[in-house]
């Protein structure tokens, strides 16, 4: 069967925000953006991951958020996804936002112009990639080891790779909140209906669930 890549659990807003502006090490998602507000319906699940207390819903959201691993051999993510840095690299420390254990497990992709050394934290590899979106994803296939490959985000990045033909599944978690201002997926998800198929599927936390297909 063959590879798909596949975006997971990537969250907007009701007017199709993902992230602000001028982000920063105070404010990773930007600046009028509040992250607890966009993934509170994951971090309520019984499946996510960095829960330490007991409890948590089941249901729908809980699928997503179990699901989230499933058949994943490699992710690619945009450089503003690892970190604040733009440019040259100035800080070869920082090492992303998850600290030693992060949670993707596989090797990671990330996109920019400015290459660095590959480094390994527990077990997951980042490699720094200067490519466009098509020898980027071969590239991330292959480490894949005939998994999936999941493209992480952020917003820019998911755009690149739609407008590239190269996303083969796509779920969109909507939360009931309005942002106005920021990097927006879409003005309407109908917007894909002429490449995909849609799915949409209420949640009853309040979320809405987007699933699209290729035709």
């Amino acid at each position: 069967m063959a590879q798909l890549l596949r975006v997971q659990n990537f969250t907007v807003s009701r007017d199709g925000i993902g992230a602000g502006e001028d982000q920063s090490l105070e404010h990773p998602f930007g600046h009028a953006v509040d992250p607890a507000e966009l993934f509170a319906w994951a971090g309520a699940t019984a499946s996510w991951p960095n829960r330490t207390d007991p409890g948590g819903s089941r249901g729908l959201d809980d699928y997503f958020t179990r699901d989230f691993a499933h058949n994943i051999g490699a992710e690619i993510m945009g450089r503003n996804k690892f970190g604040p840095q733009r440019g040259p690299w100035t800080d070869h420390e920082w090492r992303g936002w998850w600290g030693e254990e992060p949670p993707f497990h596989t090797p990671v992709f990330v996109l920019t112009h400015h290459t660095r050394p590959s480094f390994t934290l527990s077990d997951t590899t980042f490699h720094f990639v200067d490519a466009d979106p098509a020898t980027v994803l071969e590239q991330a296939r292959q480490a894949a080891r005939g998994k999936d490959v999941r493209l992480g985000g952020g917003v820019s990045t998911v755009r690149e790779f739609l407008d590239a033909g190269l996303v083969d599944t796509l779920h969109v978690a909507v939360a009931p909140v309005e942002l106005g201002s920021g990097l927006r997926l879409w003005e309407s998800p109908d917007e894909l209906l002429g490449r995909y198929h849609l799915e949409v599927v209420p949640s009853p936390s309040g979320m809405t669930h987007h699933l699209f297909w290729r035709k």
